[in-house]
């Protein structure tokens, strides 16, 4: 339950201003709790982090000018999360001790056996 205290000002249909001052408690319903929502959060995957700083341009007249631009793209795996996922599951093949990694020391296994 969450309890506060709502103010404001209440217009009627005539255009009637009342002023409201109450206190409220309402249910509420979290994503989650604290331990789950950190482990989400661990388990996410940085995807892109790009910075532009800031850019002008004239073109024949037309000048623009760009702010710095801080852009962050992270996945989140999880259930229901198929985007998420799949970004997860195609960076962690570049990390080093990923599947690919296993898979090589598996087939360099094979290959010693042959030999």
């Amino acid at each position: 339950m969450a309890s506060g205290i709502v103010t404001g000002t209440l217009v009627d249909e005539n255009g009637v201003s009342t002023a409201v001052i109450r206190t409220v408690t309402l249910p509420v319903t979290t994503g989650g709790t604290a331990t789950t929502l950190a482990a989400q959060a661990a388990a996410s995957c940085d995807i892109l982090h790009l910075e532009l700083g800031p850019l002008d341009l004239d073109l024949f007249g037309l000048t623009v000018h760009l702010d710095r631009v801080v852009l962050d793209i992270t996945a989140v795996p999880g259930a229901g999360n198929l985007l998420g996922n799949l970004l997860c599951a195609v960076t962690n093949l570049l990390n080093g001790g990923g599947v690919l990694t296993q898979i090589a020391g598996l087939l360099n296994q094979i290959l010693d056996l042959l030999t």
